[in-house]
């Protein structure tokens, strides 16, 4: 199903006048910046440092440790035994060797998760001993594979503890953990949100100023954790299916048209209710902030041939965002901020097929151009050259 861009209703186009003018002003403290709060945003490392080492491991934490990341990331999912590991996917036929495992090959079946019917192998089919047999792999065969099977899944506990040993000489690393798939895990009776909540609580960050963000891609799941005692910040994420490259716009295909809790209620919005006025504001009655899909606020357009269809700019005979501009900023980031939210955008990445062609194949531009727009936070696979970049606009600002 295609949705098309004026169905993103209060995402008017904001101009680089207005920009330019938000820019000056700078609100209400002229040396602030034009995040929620005034300060840089913060550079999350998205899953680890996953463009360098496999995704989730302690190995790909510590590194975006090393490159001076502000938080790091886990999905989190669960085993057999009730254990919160570090998982994009309850499918670990994604993310790691099991595969190869021969031991396991009785372990293959096929599930539904989340509307969508998946073969492989299930963290909730494995005991947290058996994950730890298991080694991650790259998920991008444009990244390095020689570090493939030779780093273990992390527990969660694993990295609230790593947080808190690299917390030293007045450096904070946050830890910032998904709960992935809730509706499917408390299908199969494993529930994430209890534990979640014990385990916060014991690491003493139960409250808004602790070094933690909890976010889900489903609100049943951040309503829960608040109203059962859960004090931290909370962000709403927000999906899409792909970005029409003819058109710019956002498209809607399950399972990320909408929440899966809401697919199980019969709510029919699409995820991008979400970005209205209205849907910021029912955001806020539970949330901190939201985590949108980064088109939500600068998407991208091709140019159109002769036959309709999206040019192959570059000739590489492929057509991805290398062959697409940015379009104008959308004002997501200011109608967040007026309702009270912060906003950390997802997800940023090196390569040069996800990078549009105006920023010259240079990711730095792509950060920049959302740094200008205040936004608050990002999610990178290559925190340092998130940081990098924020260096470079932070200097452009004076500071």
């Amino acid at each position: 199903m295609t949705t098309s861009f004026p169905k993103l209703h209060s995402i008017a186009l904001l101009s680089t006048v207005a920009v330019g003018v938000l820019a000056a002003c700078g609100g209400a403290n002229p040396d602030a910046l034009l995040t929620l709060d005034g300060k840089q945003p913060l550079v999350v490392a998205h899953r680890g440092a996953s463009g360098y080492l496999p995704e989730e491991t302690i190995e790909a934490y510590i590194k975006a440790i090393d490159l001076g990341a502000d938080a790091i990331e886990p999905d989190l999912v669960s085993t057999k035994d009730g254990v919160l590991i570090a998982r994009h996917d309850p499918n670990l036929a994604f993310s790691t060797n099991v595969a190869s495992i021969a031991k396991f090959a009785s372990r293959k079946r096929t599930m539904t998760v989340d509307t969508e019917v998946q073969e492989g192998w299930f963290a909730g089919d494995f005991t947290l001993a058996e994950i730890k047999e298991l080694g991650g792999i790259s998920t991008d065969a444009e990244r390095p594979q020689q570090f493939n099977g030779q780093y273990k899944i992390a527990t969660f506990q694993e990295i609230i503890d790593l947080a808190k040993a690299r917390s030293v000489n007045g450096r904070v690393v946050a830890v910032y953990p998904e709960t992935k798939n809730p509706s499917f895990h408390r299908e199969i009776g494993l529930p994430l949100e209890d534990k979640l909540i014990a385990m916060v609580k014991a690491a003493g960050w139960n409250s808004k100023d602790a070094p933690i963000f909890v976010q889900s891609f489903e609100p049943s799941s951040l309503k829960y954790l608040k109203a059962n005692g859960l004090a931290t910040k909370l962000v709403q994420l927000i999906d899409a299916d792909d970005v029409d490259l003819a058109t710019g716009a956002l498209t809607f295909a399950a399972p990320y048209d909408r929440p899966y809790d809401w697919s199980k209620s019969g709510d029919k919005r699409l995820f991008s209710a979400m970005v209205t006025p209205a849907g910021l504001a029912e955001i806020k009655a539970y949330a901190d902030g939201i985590g949108p899909w980064k088109p939500y606020i600068i998407s991208v357009k091709g140019q159109l041939g002769t036959d309709g269809k999206v040019k192959d700019v570059n000739g590489d005979g492929k057509v991805n965002y290398a062959d697409a501009s940015s379009l104008p900023a959308t004002t997501l980031i200011a109608d967040a901020h007026k309702a009270g939210l912060i906003v950390h955008a997802y997800t940023f990445r090196n390569e040069s097929r996800r990078i549009p062609a105006n920023f010259k194949n240079d990711p730095k531009e792509e950060y920049k151009a959302f740094y200008r727009l205040g936004i608050d936070g990002l999610f990178s696979d290559f925190a340092d050259t998130a940081i990098a970049a924020r260096a470079d606009y932070l200097k452009e600002t004076g500071r």
